[in-house]
């Protein structure tokens, strides 16, 4: 196959496609692994909703197979299926990514296993750690927005004590966040605010959520609820609560995830709006707060 285009870098081939790291891919698609065993990392399928990880993304081979589907092979057959488009237009789909692509060192294989330990949430309690509060302020975020809609969370990995700004999902689990880490405790899933109104804004994370709210004291704030996905993977589980509404306001990244899932949304429905180019120009609506201060 000989299809290329140009980019910032020159002519983009299969061959350097096919060479990116899959599990950077991922990452930037909003996909984390579930666990990891030695070079063999574990997802939720990006195909699908599962609660079970069948995903695998082989490390040193740099391949990946979907156990659920039966199918498997490079980033360019995952792009594929993923987009479900062509490999021409799988080229036009990574000029764009390689203009912002920084590559990640790949990890020397470790002999031992490796397996990512679960996250267990110790107590929750109002927000009152000063660093945590100084993290918060650092992100531009009101400290009365933050107090209102997240936790403290006290939390432990093996042996390890730790404490972050948590945000309940609707399921029990936490996101959590500090200066250090960006992790999230078992069971996943999206957050709702329900006040029965008719529109809603729906956010990827937490702090584009928190942001919002924080622009929002500066203003009269009409009635609507919130989601917050807590990754943008979990769209579709967040569909029957937001087509209830007669508006949704969506607040995605402004990267190739984020598109995707408007492109995709407002395909679906009239209903569903695209409220990004608030913050054109950045990566996403805490970015582009934090420009403003």
């Amino acid at each position: 196959m000989s299809e290329r285009t140009r980019g910032n870098e020159g002519l983009i081939t299969l061959a350097q496609i096919k060479e990116l790291d899959i599990v950077d891919y991922l990452l930037e698609l909003g996909f984390q692994p579930n666990k990891i065993r030695n070079v063999d990392h574990w997802y939720l399928s990006p195909f699908r909703n599962e609660r079970t990880a069948s995903f695998k993304v082989n490390r040193n081979l740099n391949r990946w197979y979907d156990h659920g589907v039966g199918r498997g092979g490079n980033l360019v057959d995952f792009a594929v299926m993923f987009y479900q488009c062509t490999v021409r237009q799988v080229i036009d789909i990574f000029s764009d990514y390689l203009s912002f692509y920084k590559p990640r060192p790949r990890p020397i294989p470790r002999i031992w296993n490796v397996t990512q330990r679960p996250i267990e949430i110790l107590s929750t309690a109002e927000l009152s750690s000063k660093s945590l509060i100084r993290y918060v302020s650092s992100r531009c975020v009101f400290t009365e927005v933050a107090m209102r809609y997240c936790k403290q969370a006290n939390y432990r990995i093996g042996d390890h004590r730790y404490f972050a700004l948590g945000l309940q999902n609707d399921s029990g689990g936490y996101e959590l966040r500090n200066s250090f880490s960006k992790v999230g405790s078992s069971p996943k899933d999206i957050t709702t605010i329900d006040t029965d109104a008719s529109t809603v804004s729906v956010f990827e994370g937490m702090f584009d959520f928190l942001s919002y709210k924080t622009i929002m004291t500066q203003t009269v704030e009409a009635p609507e609820n919130h989601v917050i996905l807590n990754s943008v993977s979990m769209f579709e589980r967040a569909r029957p609560f937001l087509e209830r509404h007669d508006h949704i306001n969506l607040y995605f990244d402004r990267d190739l995830a984020g598109f995707r899932c408007t492109s995709s949304a407002m395909a679906i429905s009239e209903k569903y709006n695209d409220a990004s180019g608030l913050y054109e120009g950045f990566k996403d609506l805490n970015e582009w707060l934090i420009s403003s201060f």
